[in-house]
């Protein structure tokens, strides 16, 4: 551990799950999904635009709940615990989907194109 001093406090599996939940309630204050909605109408459904508007507004409700647990209250904090739910994820599924419910609030879902496994032999030219 090189780079102890700058190390926010590590969380275990259990801390990173009231962690999250306390994420994704914050999105459900009042004053945030406001801010969440401004932000979603500006972006109008535009993934660029998504980047721009939302994800500031997502990361800054983020900062505010994280750094009671000793993450920076900037940008960095927020990737290091995101690095940390996600090394968490492939060993505990509730907090696979407690990610996945936190990245919903301000990722659109990711559409795939018809044409997959899923549509079997029944793919018939017309």
């Amino acid at each position: 551990m090189a780079s102890a001093s700058a190390q926010p406090a590590a969380l275990s599996a259990e801390q990173a799950k009231v962690v999250l939940t306390e994420v994704i309630q914050a999105f459900s204050a009042p004053e945030n999904a406001v801010r969440m909605d401004e932000a979603r109408d500006n972006a109008c459904n535009d993934m660029g635009k998504m980047l721009q508007f939302m994800l500031p507004v997502a990361t800054q409700i983020q900062q505010e709940v994280i750094k009671a647990y000793g993450f920076s209250c900037d940008g960095e904090g927020v990737l290091k615990f995101a690095r940390l739910v996600k090394s968490y994820e492939a060993q505990d599924p509730e907090i696979a989907s407690l990610s996945g419910k936190l990245k919903a609030l301000f990722l659109p879902p990711m559409t795939l194109p018809p044409h997959g496994p899923a549509s079997g032999s029944s793919v018939a030219a017309s």
